[in-house]
């Protein structure tokens, strides 16, 4: 199994006493630190920028966050499944995972980032701010800028593995899996819609909170999944629970059904579909 997740918006700093990341020992160090370093470069000279929250697509709101960007190789480091706390992580709860779970978790979850290109959950990076949506100048469009370092660190990684795919579209354009040929691996992207009065939606906040729930869930059940129905099977085991409280209504909610859709075109991932109700 690999186990695509996004990166949350909101970062955690890490202790103000903690020693800054090294880049030498991140994930795929060999593939990835040329173009860590080249962002890393280019973020910190834009964030120096007058316009620096215009170019990055954030709120003038966020100047201490930006201003923190152009600190980042001195910035105190923590653990990537530390830092990143958004709705996701905290529902997975990949920070807090016993032995078995986050050694299961090393392996196979990776963390996507406009950054760092993937990070693994035991990384250790500082809190950042950077959306790969964004076009970085002096780098490009950062989805396309990553597209071939993240294939030489993941396309092996990947072939002949079931792919859980729970990203987002931004950072699904930095690197696909292959699916046919050489190489091809089980592609499956995880959609989220929510049940009411005989109606599916696609609600954004149940839908981040499932996927953590199903992250966390298949990194702390017996078996790991090598397949796309292994996985379907491993979603199945859901229904029925309770896995949240719906933000508003103050209800909680539960897994109704779990279904595997087949690929829409030659090329591209299956669909796992939980329903939440």
């Amino acid at each position: 199994m690999l186990l695509l997740l996004p990166p949350s918006e909101g970062k955690t700093p890490a202790p103000a006493d903690a020693a800054p990341a090294d880049l030498a020992t991140l994930t795929a160090a060999d593939a990835l630190t040329a173009r860590r370093t080249e962002v890393l470069d280019a973020l910190g000279a834009v964030s120096a920028r007058p316009d620096a929250a215009q170019l990055l697509g954030v709120g003038a709101s966020l100047g201490e966050e930006i201003a923190r960007n152009t600190r980042l190789r001195t910035e105190p480091a923590a653990p990537a499944a530390q830092v990143y706390t958004g709705v996701l992580y905290a529902a997975a709860g990949l920070a807090s995972l016993p032995g078995g779970a986050a050694a299961r978790a090393a392996r196979t979850v990776r963390v996507f980032s406009g950054l760092w290109g993937v990070v693994a959950p035991a990384d250790r990076v500082p809190a950042y701010r950077l959306s790969m949506g964004v076009d970085l100048p002096g780098v490009g469009r950062l989805a396309s800028a990553w597209r071939a370092p993240l294939g030489a660190a993941l396309d092996a990684r990947a072939a002949g593995d079931v792919v859980v795919d729970c990203r987002s579209a931004a950072y699904l354009a930095a690197w696909k899996p292959r699916t046919t040929g050489d190489g091809a691996a089980d592609w499956v992207t995880v959609r989220v819609v929510r049940e009411a009065a005989g109606r599916r939606s696609v609600v954004s906040h149940n839908a981040k909170h499932t996927r953590g729930v199903l992250t966390g869930h298949l990194l702390r059940r017996a078996g790991e999944p090598t397949s796309a129905a292994e996985l379907l099977k491993a979603a199945e085991e859901l229904v029925g629970e309770v896995v949240g409280t719906e933000v508003g209504s103050g209800l909680s909610y539960r897994v109704l059904e779990a279904t595997l859709h087949a690929a829409t075109g030659r090329s591209g991932p299956q669909t796992l579909e939980l329903v939440v109700g």
